[in-house]
């Protein structure tokens, strides 16, 4: 189980709706704990990646995504509300695509969550086009090849029966996204782990996701009204164990999206958009992690303590919340040194739309990170969504041409330097020499020491070009521990040096 399957983790028995959360979503899918890898294996210890968390700090929370989870099967549900417990162990990194306690509130047949607050969502950028102009045209409605949920469940077909108490082989139900993309297949079945993927959480988190976010106002009774509206529908559906009405339900939604479609209101909705909110990018990331890295998210145990091989992750809440105090916009260049499996360098893309570059030398992570990478614009298509260009590069940041050239024209880089040797910081503070004025760096150890002044003997010391500010993050921020901390966002600026050696004339 990885970092973005809490999103789909559910009670044990029972269809639960688990709530969308920002982050990655609060549905409970796992993501491999902690913030990204870094640098080569091959190099001298460094410690040029955050520190890999033990399991017991890993998963000390497990919290479910803002999408409500669906999936369970209809024998064990019982009159009882089923809440997912807070994880305390787990044999696996754990990837949390959320960072929000949310109170649960369930009938006796599912689960509902509160949603989580969006306020971490970056500020709407009216600069950017949001909509794929492709994915909406014919050219759009090509076959592509993408991971169908299908395959996921297929794959491990003895951890999954048939849902609604069903018996026999379970039948397929084909969902319908906004664009004129093909339908993905679906397996009507559900895990016999809770660990395991949910298909049925991810069509009622789709559904829920589009409801949202690509329906006019005038159409919307068709989905949100509380008593013939589809999403009702759905939970009803659930909640009386019914896989015909639960059928219709996604078949009527299938129609209803195509037809909106056809007509351009889906399309036209989306280009009055000038955000996209934080639980909508933690669907999206969510369904690309459970498709790629999720089934092979044991690879990333090779990360070890006390070496330069280490995994974290910075959580999806988080990421957004420094794309908001840094002022990230889809014009601009983001850098994320040691990027791990490319959870941000994915995100930045999509919720910023920027041009998005990440650089990671452990090969576990570079590969998993690369099947992200192509299962992310095959889902971008299937939204309808238009992202920022990414670029993946293996190897050493302080080696790569392609980094160092990248640097001079960054707008935000982001390095995770938990636990960076200070050897380590020491070469990086380098490169800041390169970097252009008004480039932030975001890092959760201070590149500037505490009480560092500008004088005559260290005038040659980088650091004298970063004017620094320090800043909180709460709990459930990075996937390593469940309390907060502070980060530290340093701007390039040099008038504090120049106003200095002025004086000094």
């Amino acid at each position: 189980m990885g970092f973005f399957d809490h999103l789909q983790k559910g009670g044990a028995g029972a269809f639960s709706l688990q709530p969308k959360k920002a982050q990655i979503r609060k549905v409970v899918q796992t993501r491999p704990a902690a913030p990204a890898p870094t640098r080569s294996a091959t190099k001298t210890p460094d410690t040029r990646s955050p520190r890999v968390p033990s399991s017991s700090e890993r998963s000390r929370k497990t919290h479910p995504l803002k999408a409500r989870s669906v999936s369970s099967d209809a024998d064990a549900r019982s009159s009882k509300r089923s809440t997912p417990s807070r994880i305390r162990k787990r044999p696996t990194p754990e990837q949390r695509l959320s960072s929000d306690d949310d109170a649960s509130d369930s009938d006796a047949s599912f689960e509902v969550r509160k949603r989580a607050r969006t306020s971490a969502s970056a500020e709407p950028d009216p600069e950017r086009r949001l909509r794929s102009v492709k994915a909406f045209s014919e050219e759009g409605s090509r076959p592509f090849k993408m991971v169908h949920a299908a395959d996921i469940s297929g794959q491990k077909a003895s951890k999954f029966k048939p849902a609604f108490g069903a018996e026999g082989k379970s039948k397929q139900i084909l969902l319908q996204y906004p664009s004129a993309s093909q339908q993905e297949r679906f397996e009507s079945v559900v895990p016999r782990d809770n660990d395991e993927f949910r298909p049925i959480d991810d069509i009622v988190q789709v559904i829920e996701t589009v409801s949202d976010n690509y329906i006019p106002s005038e159409e919307a009774d068709e989905f949100n009204d509380e008593t013939t509206g589809i999403k009702r529908r759905l939970r009803r559906a659930l909640a009386v164990t019914s896989e015909t009405q639960f059928r219709e339900a996604v078949g009527d939604y299938n129609k209803a999206i195509q037809r909106l479609r056809t007509s351009g209101s889906l399309a036209k909705h989306l280009d009055t958009t000038e955000r996209i909110s934080l639980p909508w990018v933690e669907r999206i990331l969510t369904q690309i992690y459970a498709r790629t890295v999720s089934p092979r998210v044991d690879s990333l145990r090779q990360y070890e303590n006390g070496t330069d091989n280490v995994y974290g992750e910075l959580l999806p809440r988080f990421i957004s919340t420094i794309f908001k105090e840094t002022k990230l916009k889809s014009g601009q260049v983001f850098v994320d040194l040691g990027s791990g499996v490319g959870n941000v360098v994915l995100q930045a893309a999509l919720e910023i739309g920027c041009e998005s570059w990440g650089c990671e030398m452990m090969s576990n992570a570079c590969d998993l990170a690369e099947l992200q990478q192509s299962e992310f614009k095959a889902r971008c298509r299937l939204w309808g969504i238009l992202p920022g260009k990414t670029h993946l590069v293996r190897g050493d940041f302080l080696e790569q041409e392609s980094i160092i050239s990248v640097l001079k024209r960054a707008d935000v880089v982001l390095i995770n330097n938990q636990a960076f040797t200070p050897q380590l910081n020491n070469e990086l503070i380098n490169h800041f020499l390169d970097m252009k004025e008004g480039c932030k760096i975001v890092s959760l150890k201070s590149f500037v020491p505490a009480g560092h002044k500008i004088q005559s003997r260290n005038l040659n010391s980088p650091v004298n070009l970063l004017q620094v500010q320090q800043k909180n993050y709460w709990s459930n921020h990075v996937s390593w521990t469940d309390v907060g901390g502070t980060y530290f966002i340093a701007t390039k600026d040099s008038s504090r040096l120049k106003s200095f050696m002025e004086s000094t004339l």
